[in-house]
């Protein structure tokens, strides 16, 4: 019965995020903010809720670290992805072949990451009413960042331009909207089997709590980022799909900040276990490794993989043996 729960929840987790990448690109076509900032904007909102709910969930059961747990193993696991999309497009070169200024959104993604470290360290004793100032802070540096994302938009993507071009078959705004949200509805309601389903089948084979907030259900609640993220570059939407990631990391941070406003019973992130900033850290290198390769531009390859996505791969799965063998698992 676990097992026939998780499949069915992720089979519909996969049609809901193809539908986000579709309805994604045409709102991008239709709107003309481009690919890059509907990608790390709107869809990676979206496709971040399975992190949100996760993490109410984690506090209505007093395990805060649980949720921070799953927030940066996300973070870990978008960045793993940029790998991933460079081994199923082999037709072109993705940090190469995306706008330069992902580098806002992946430096929104690291600032947000490293005031995450130093408030969890720190334990800053203000707040405002109920609300922690450090979990504010972190808000208010999210919004900032996508104020001037959106402010240096470059405008349509090539996808979304070439979309333009073929008007008639364009589904409308309304339409588009209409899936986006819909799709949206169903990743709400999908999430929480997917990760009962997979926390059961954790604790049947004998798997830690910390490990499935830091590893298994961080890999389960990133699969709409996933599928989304290798959807949307398959039709050829690079910015859709690296604004998604490095998005969803942004978002993701932004996400530890939301949940202070239901956790009334103290102040999260003093909440959470500092051993827990091990797996924050790391996934700031990522994504700083992400942030280097976008504006970097290197042209090396090695086989059939950038060096990039190969350093980022290694730097993943050590970090993840790290964190096992430190005990954080435990």
């Amino acid at each position: 019965m676990i097992w026939l729960m998780f499949v069915g929840s992720a089979a519909l987790t996969v049609a809901a995020a193809t539908k986000l990448a579709e309805s994604g690109d045409v709102i991008s076509a239709r709107t003309g903010l481009g690919g890059m900032f509907i990608g790390t904007l709107l869809l990676a909102s979206a496709t971040s809720l399975p992190e949100l709910l996760t993490m109410v969930n984690s506090i209505s059961q007093e395990v805060p670290s649980l949720a921070a747990g799953n927030i940066f193993g996300s973070c870990m696991f978008n960045m793993f992805m940029l790998a991933i999309l460079d081994l199923v497009t082999q037709r072109a070169r993705i940090l190469r072949a995306v706008a330069l200024r992902h580098a806002i959104s992946a430096g929104v993604a690291v600032l947000l990451g490293s005031m995450a470290v130093f408030f969890i360290l720190a334990r800053v004793e203000i707040n405002v009413a109920w609300v922690g100032m450090d979990s504010l802070l972190l808000m208010v540096f999210y919004v900032g960042g996508m104020r001037l994302l959106s402010n240096n938009n470059p405008g349509a993507s090539p996808v979304a331009q070439l979309s333009e071009t073929k008007d008639t078959a364009l589904p409308s705004l309304r339409n588009a909207g209409l899936t986006f949200f819909g799709a949206t509805a169903v990743l709400v309601v999908v999430t929480p089997w997917l990760v009962r389903s997979s926390a059961a089948i954790a604790a049947a084979t004998g798997v830690s709590t910390g490990f499935v907030g830091a590893a298994l259900v961080a890999i389960v609640t990133s699969l709409p980022e996933a599928v989304t993220t290798i959807t949307a570059a398959r039709i050829g939407a690079y910015d859709l799909a690296i604004g998604n990631l490095f998005g969803s990391n942004a978002f993701n941070i932004f996400a530890l900040g939301i949940v202070d406003l239901f956790y009334t019973s103290g102040f999260f992130l003093r909440e959470v276990d500092p051993v827990m900033t091990l797996a924050a850290i790391l996934g700031v290198v990522l994504t700083a490794m992400g942030l280097v390769g976008n504006v970097a531009r290197m042209e090396r390859r090695l086989l059939f993989i950038e060096l990039d996505a190969l350093i980022i791969s290694a730097a993943y799965l050590l970090g993840m043996w790290l964190l096992y063998s430190r005990g954080l698992m435990g």
